[in-house]
């Protein structure tokens, strides 16, 4: 059987068990971080293990377990960072203050190419498109892969649960919005990486997610 176009490897960071993934293009050997908010030795130390080529940092949103390190790393490593959209300039701008509540060391940057819905990333040879969720933070962004029918979704959404919206600039309406409508067409059988805990796939969160389920949404 021929290797899948796409490979991927979650590595939880920071006390708060965030879901760094490391994208791997198997055509090519280049790779992506999304999200590496920190322990970022031991992320180095995994990259330099598995033998793939970091091309670049991709980013969902600005909050500090998603990035507060994500300027340090790209620094270190020299690669570019992409993401989020421009929106979360507000809290990527907080990183340090935000990093000492947490007890994670944040450092804001400046990304290389800040993203829009709609957008497309690339990782070696493989396409990944850009949709641009806001709710939980005002400049959260999702990168899905259709060939692979996979889709990082930062923390839009949760394997029974969804994004909190109770920060600064969140929004729970928005939220709602952007899973159900650019979220869900993206099919039942897209499978997902979320910021915290397990994967899931769309149509078992339509099924049963307490809280965007198709039936409580019906209610609503």
């Amino acid at each position: 059987m021929s290797e899948p176009p796409l490979k991927l490897a979650i590595l939880p960071v920071t006390p708060l068990q965030q879901n760094c993934t490391l994208i791997v293009c198997t055509k090519t050997g280049k790779a992506a971080f999304t999200d590496p908010g920190g322990d970022i030795e031991r992320l180095k130390q995994a990259l330099t293990q598995s033998g793939y080529e970091l091309e670049k940092i991709l980013l969902t949103h600005g909050h500090i377990d998603h990035c507060g390190q994500a300027g340090i790393l790209a620094e270190q490593l020299g690669v570019p960072i992409e993401g989020p959209h421009e929106d979360d300039r507000f809290w990527i701008s907080r990183l340090e203050d935000d990093g000492r509540k947490y007890g994670i060391e944040g450092k804001p940057f400046e990304s290389d190419r800040w993203l829009v819905d709609g957008d497309q990333v690339t990782v070696g040879e493989l396409t990944l498109d850009v949709y641009h969720c806001p709710g939980h933070t005002p400049g959260h962004v999702v990168f899905h892969h259709p060939e692979s029918k996979l889709a990082i979704v930062g923390d839009v959404l949760f394997k029974g649960s969804i994004g909190r919206t109770d920060f600064p600039m969140g929004n729970h309406q928005d939220l709602l919005d952007s899973i159900v409508q650019k979220l869900w067409p993206l099919g039942g059988d897209t499978a997902f990486v979320s910021g915290h805990g397990p994967m899931s796939n769309f149509a078992t969160e339509r099924a049963s997610n307490p809280f965007v389920g198709d039936s409580v949404l019906a209610q609503a």
